[in-house]
């Protein structure tokens, strides 16, 4: 007989939240949605002493039972870190990331190694670190905070949308098995943010060419092509310049889902959570696409 499935909903006390990649962008503001809204945080980047300023607005704020840990989730040792804390982690969220763009053909080995370490291998030790306290309390949400490129192609990014994409097939098998525990998983698909992730973002020149388009030799077929526009416009800042979307807009939303509060209240079941303007129609074109493609082999 197949297992119930329970839909976790917060059980009306603060929570301890554990958030990665707080230094900036959606990480951080969802770190000071957590601290506004009452609940514990344990705030995590890889070097907080890059960023004293917004470790002590973390460990000052309130009652000062607020803190922020250096963590590395590339470090094999990553999930002893989080175990050690003494804390029942309620809420951990997979925030931290990075991206490099190049095309598959010169793609680094280094590099998709590097990127899964961050995006998978690192919120997969989290996860295992944290599990056995949300099984045992029959409570628990964990996010992992992805990325559109995970969901379809986008040239130049087959190495970050293979590690989000990772991630998120994690998240979604994960909700299945311990959806039975009450403890929920949702992964988050981001459009584009004011966020810090145009400077964690490195591009690539492809070989023979240079960034700016110009061939080194006569031979480069990836002249002019979406993937090296693409690389062009990360690189000289462009995107950066037309993000549009709101962090805080985006933190509130993931923690009122998280939560089943607010816009989250009666949402308890959902496990992909698309936020952005331009992320909601990438879905609903990937829904489509999908459903166009195949219904003729389902007749």
């Amino acid at each position: 007989m197949p297992t119930p499935v329970h839909h976790s909903t917060a059980p009306g006390r603060r929570l301890t939240w554990l958030i990665t990649g707080c230094s900036s962008g959606i990480g951080l503001a969802l770190a000071r949605h957590v601290l506004a809204n009452g609940h514990r945080l344990i705030a995590t980047s890889r070097n907080p002493a890059k960023t004293p300023e917004l470790v002590r607005e973390v460990t000052s704020y309130g009652d000062g039972s607020h803190r922020w840990v250096a963590l590395d989730a590339d470090s094999p040792g990553a999930g002893t870190v989080v175990s050690q804390l003494g804390v029942a982690i309620d809420v951990l969220v997979n925030n931290a990331g990075h991206a490099v763009l190049q095309t598959v053909e010169h793609a680094r080995e280094a590099d998709a190694r590097a990127l899964m370490e961050t995006m998978y291998f690192g919120p997969l030790r989290l996860v295992q670190a944290v599990l056995p306290t949300m099984r045992r309390q029959r409570f628990g949400v964990v996010v992992y905070v992805s990325s559109g490129a995970g969901l379809e192609a986008r040239p130049s990014m087959a190495l970050y949308g293979a590690a989000k994409a990772a991630g998120d097939a994690l998240t979604k098998t994960l909700a299945k098995e311990v959806a039975p525990f009450n403890v929920r998983a949702l992964y988050v698909s981001l459009g584009s943010f004011q966020t810090n992730m145009p400077n964690a973002t490195e591009v690539r020149a492809s070989t023979p060419a240079t960034l700016d388009d110009t061939p080194a030799s006569t031979d480069d077929d990836y002249a002019g092509s979406v993937a090296r526009k693409i690389m062009g416009h990360m690189a000289s800042g462009g995107q950066a310049a037309s993000a549009r979307g709101d962090p805080a807009k985006a933190a509130r939303a993931i923690f009122e889902v998280a939560t089943a509060t607010g816009v989250g209240r009666g949402h308890e079941a959902e496990v992909l959570l698309p936020l952005g303007a331009d992320a909601a129609v990438r879905v609903q074109k990937c829904v489509t696409r999908w459903r166009m493609r195949w219904t003729f082999l389902a007749a």
